[in-house]
């Protein structure tokens, strides 16, 4: 027994040894996953100045990950399809960054789109609002977006200094007090009006720059944030010509209605060598009525909307005028719209707003709209 021991010692760490080769090396999967962040990238078949490049990988792509180099920079990976080399670590998320873009796409299933949109040029897709966020998906120009919710986050501006964290104010906050540069006053007057009362603030430096970010859904259902200013509504001519300066935070089509005076006739060109007659004007022209959401031109709002309209269809004169009109609105997203029974008014479209009331609670508003009246339905 004294001399089998030994040797029965020396088999099993053999066998573990193998065993790990084995696991390392075999053609399934790994137990660690890295996700391709970069638009496309390529597989080298060794680190170093010199190698070739053995496989592609592009975006959103899932990569086994065997092993890293010493200094961490890269990675040696496995595709799908059996290619493995190395790839820089840059080029790659790991698999909780995966995991938080499945949770953001889960948790908004459900969540009713504040309005649809285009992307007038590329950009990532973060987990968080924020340049610093973690991002895999790059959305393409052009690309189709459904809007779900807004937010806002400082800037980080390239070679500035790191500043102290300021002691308990979040952002919303301070934009509240900046008061004199929403009045357009110059920030320079602004600073010399108020030295006395800002000196502890002027410290801190100059005030941090907000962007807007939106939620978004795109057509391959994944969700995550991007920034606002990338990103175009898609709302009719007709209606945005009545913006008046106001940025859209959101619009939505309230119901559609019959222009009984444009049934689709045929300009006279085109029917010069037919008869004029009711037969060939064709059926009732549908034409939809909105509601749109406004806000203030600036980014970093501590409302997502302070105004609504409402857009009903003049049939007579076939123009779109506002049936409705309300300002002064904290507005919290998100929105819907919906339709109700209200017994001898009929089935009636309604809509229905979050907005904070003077304690700064956010409170629920249903509004309907019958013709081209709208009116605030009591709880």
């Amino acid at each position: 027994m004294s001399r089998t021991l030994p040797q029965l010692c020396a088999f099993a760490a053999l066998v573990l040894v193998l065993g790990a080769t084995a696991c390392r090396n075999h053609g399934g999967r790994s137990h660690e996953a890295a996700y391709v962040s970069a638009p496309q990238t390529f597989l080298r078949d060794r680190v170093a100045t010199v190698y070739n490049k053995v496989a592609t990988v592009k975006n959103g792509e899932r990569l086994d990950v065997l092993e890293r180099s010493t200094n961490r920079r890269f990675v040696h990976v496995r595709t799908a399809n059996g290619a493995d080399g190395w790839v820089e670590q840059r080029s790659l998320v790991d698999e909780d960054v995966y995991r938080v873009f499945q949770k953001l796409a889960k948790d908004n299933a459900g969540a009713p789109v504040q309005a649809q949109s285009t992307t007038h040029a590329e950009t990532n897709l973060h987990v968080a609002p924020g340049r610093d966020s973690e991002h895999l998906y790059q959305l393409p120009q052009g690309g189709k977006l459904s809007v779900l919710k807004r937010a806002f986050a400082r800037k980080a501006v390239p070679g500035a200094a790191p500043k102290p964290k300021p002691p308990t104010t979040s952002p919303a906050k301070e934009t509240e007090k900046d008061k004199d540069k929403d009045a357009g006053v110059p920030e320079s007057a602004a600073s010399e009006a108020t030295a006395p009362a800002e000196s502890e603030s002027a410290k801190a430096g100059p005030k941090p720059i907000l962007e807007d970010w939106l939620l978004v859904r795109d057509a391959q259902g994944r969700v995550g944030w991007v920034l606002a200013r990338l990103v175009d509504f898609d709302i009719p001519l007709e209606i945005a010509q009545y913006s008046e300066g106001q940025r859209m935070a959101a619009f939505f089509v309230l119901t559609e209605v019959p222009d009984s005076g444009a049934k689709g006739r045929k300009d006279k060109k085109d029917r010069k060598d037919k008869d004029d007659n009711d037969d060939d004007q064709g059926p009732p022209k549908s034409v939809p009525e909105y509601l749109v959401l406004f806000t203030e031109p600036k980014d970093g709002q501590p409302f997502d909307f302070n105004q609504i309209r409402v857009f009903t269809w003049n049939g007579r004169h076939h123009r779109y005028e506002t049936a409705y009109r309300e300002h002064k609105l904290g507005g919290v997203l998100p929105a819907s719209v919906g339709r109700e029974d209200f017994g001898k008014e009929g089935t009636l479209p309604t809509f229905t707003l979050h907005v904070r009331d003077k304690e700064g609670t956010v409170v629920e508003r249903k509004y309907k709209l019958n013709g081209p009246i709208v009116r605030l339905v009591k709880p």
